[in-house]
């Protein structure tokens, strides 16, 4: 079994082992975006017959190919997990991704934001960490991906990432910058070849991905071209660029470059001096402007030390060897933050009018995973819910509800007292919130006897009939309350179905891709026996033998790419069948015929050895009766060059 890293990003998805969203990206996408139903985590695509796959089951499939992936990388099976996530992502993303993974076969054992992952993958080789006592080492984290942006400010200590604070921007990233060219050359291909790239798709795509292309090329040269042929209309188009050009078109992108900067520095309580290091990561980060921004925003040099594509992949693959059983891994504690406050929210208690019916439990830059007990005092079942107390700052129009909560069997006391009721939730180190328990405490006074002095016995035992003295004693007795919680999680009757269904589909895949290896397999065998049959076979068929096998392989490549383009894998494996009939005895001749020679060379090698053999014992019995004459002795054995070669010869 291994332990993987995934960095599950935007535009691509990076695997590391041990050793107002939908409405700006709608303009920009090339498929139709659907609309989902209230407190219902994504849209759906139409399948086969019609059917709708939710984005977490899509999710879901793509985990799958991951796990795949990964495994046939390792050559051993993969089920646990830590996955990266954006530090804006919300209690029902995170929820989703969850799903996603359970549905996929996979143990996820941290949903990690992505600059905590890039900060462990920093601190967990570093050996100079300064002490406890010590003034912490603070380093600012700069993730500039392919469409959002991230600023995370961490104090390290040995043994130990603190993130102070984290502030993001949510669209500045790399296509930001391929939009800008996008537009920049549709204009001028519009003036230059009277054509409008933005009426078809197909020329879009190509264009952002030439521009893509060229945004990277910029990034270390002064000027570069773009040329794409026969574009839209069978025009072939082509311009160049200078790298000054594109930092104009994108200035009002770069103007925007220091916000999360200074918001990052304002929560954590910090100026731009206090920080120690700034390290960039993402792939956007190698565009020459933004870090000559950044460093100008920061007054000291950048750094480079982390792998920019693969840095936060590398630190959940620590993290998910740090929390799996089968590694051992240097102890690090990772205390992350809040991203959003989290309130909860409750009916007031007819029996207490002048109660409040909403606290916020967690604060914005709190400690993550956290526990919170709270205590309520009621005569009856009650319901609360929990939500965002600051929807404004949520992705979009995302919704800040997060669940609701029934607790059950509570009931007022034998003197119809309240009863005290305590329910303890957690925001785990997923960042998902849940009440996971819910508990009474109860006051109780019970008698016991108080012990009796020595002096004491004697009257006891006068009058048996005289009372005993006793005393009031409270205790403390809990019991559990059921929670019926309701959140975006699957429903438990869906749970093991999506697992099932997603199986079925996974066999489906493999059909396909066995069925397309037969296919090739086909193809590849007619091809070779069509070359073999007047080469090597040639000598081994008679005429009739061979037109009749070349006959049945233009037969078997004329259905192929006829009614054979799209059939099933039976199919292809009884044409394989019909070929090896005819073909088969032929082959059989030409493998019998080898198969002799390899045997008489055999014989003949077994025939020279022993011929070697004679000759050495030959010689070393006349050295031995040489050297007895000689000397009058025995003599000692002599190897002669036939014996050091005989061991070769035996090899072959």
């Amino acid at each position: 079994m291994s332990v993987v890293g995934v960095d599950f990003g935007t535009l691509n998805t990076v695997i590391a082992r041990s050793q107002e969203t939908v409405v700006s990206m709608s303009s920009q996408m090339k498929c139709p975006i659907v609309q989902p139903p209230p407190f219902w985590c994504g849209g759906h695509i139409f399948g086969q017959e019609g059917e709708k796959y939710t984005a977490t089951q899509l999710v879901a499939m793509y985990l799958s190919k991951i796990k795949q992936t990964a495994s046939v990388e390792l050559k051993l099976p993969v089920s646990d997990m830590v996955m990266s996530v954006p530090a804006w992502f919300t209690d029902v993303q995170r929820r989703s991704l969850m799903d996603a993974a359970e549905i996929s076969g996979l143990k996820l054992l941290r949903l990690m934001n992505d600059t905590t992952a890039a900060a462990l993958g920093y601190g967990i080789t570093k050996l100079d960490l300064p002490g406890p006592e010590e003034k912490p080492r603070r380093v600012a984290f700069i993730d500039i991906g392919h469409s959002n942006y991230t600023v995370s400010i961490v104090e390290f200590r040995k043994g130990e990432l603190t993130v102070k604070s984290t502030a993001y921007d949510r669209h500045f990233g790399g296509r930001d910058f391929d939009k800008a060219l996008v537009e920049h050359f549709a204009t001028e291909f519009k003036e230059k070849y009277k054509i409008d790239i933005k009426s078809n798709p197909k020329a879009m795509v190509r264009v952002a991905a030439a521009a893509e292309k060229l945004k990277k090329i910029l990034s270390a040269n002064a000027m570069a071209p773009i040329s794409i042929e026969s574009l839209m209309n069978d025009i072939d188009v082509s311009a160049m660029l200078k790298r000054e050009e594109l930092e104009e078109l994108v200035e009002p992108l770069l103007a925007r470059a220091h916000v999360p900067l200074e918001q990052a520095l304002a929560d954590a309580g910090l100026k731009a001096e206090d920080i120690d290091i700034i390290e960039l990561v993402g792939g956007c980060t190698r565009v020459p402007a933004l870090k000559e921004r950044i460093q100008k925003f920061f007054g000291k040099n950048l750094s480079f030390t982390l792998n920019q594509d693969e840095a936060i992949a590398r630190g959940c693959a620590f993290s998910c060897a740090i929390l799996s059983p089968v590694f051992r891994v240097r102890d690090f504690a990772i205390h992350d933050i809040v991203n959003y406050p989290i309130e909860f929210t409750w009916e007031k208690s007819p029996d207490i009018p002048d109660e409040d019916t909403s606290l916020t439990v967690f604060n914005r830059g709190g400690v993550m995973p956290s526990t919170k007990i709270l205590t309520f005092y009621r005569k009856e079942p009650f319901n609360l819910e929990a939500k965002y107390a600051n929807p404004e700052l949520l992705p979009g129009t995302m919704n800040p509800w997060i669940g609701r909560f029934t607790v059950k069997n509570v009931k007022a006391d034998s003197k119809d007292d309240f009863m005290v009721c305590k329910l303890k939730a957690r925001l785990n180190l997923h960042g998902i919130l849940n009440v996971e328990q819910g508990y009474y405490v109860e006051d109780m006074e019970v008698e016991e006897p108080i012990p009796e002095k020595d002096g004491e016995k004697d009257d006891a035992m006068d009058t048996d009939d005289k009372p005993k003295t006793r005393k009031v004693k409270k205790q403390v007795r809990k019991g559990d309350l059921p929670i019926v919680s309701g959140t975006a999680s699957l429903d438990p009757p869906r749970s093991p179905v999506l697992p099932s269904k997603k199986n079925t589909m996974n066999m489906e895949d493999k059909l396909v891709a066995d069925t397309e290896e037969k296919k090739n397999e086909l193809e590849t065998y007619i091809y070779e026996m069509r070359n073999k049959i007047d080469d090597q076979y040639a000598e081994f068929a008679s005429d009739e033998e061979k037109e009749k096998l070349k006959a049945k392989l233009e037969a078997s490549e004329d259905w192929l790419y006829d009614e054979g383009e799209d059939t099933t894998k039976a199919v292809y494996v009884a044409k394989m069948d019909e070929i090896r009939m005819v073909a088969g005895p032929i082959a059989q001749r030409y493998f019998d015929k080898v198969e002799a020679e390899r045997e008489e060379i055999r014989k003949q090698e077994e025939a020279e050895l022993q011929r070697k053999r004679e000759m050495a014992e030959a010689a070393k019995q006349a050295a031995m009766a040489m050297e007895a004459a000689e000397n009058g002795g025995n003599g000692d054995e002599v190897m002669t060059d036939a014996e050091k070669v005989e061991p070769e010869v035996e090899e072959k």
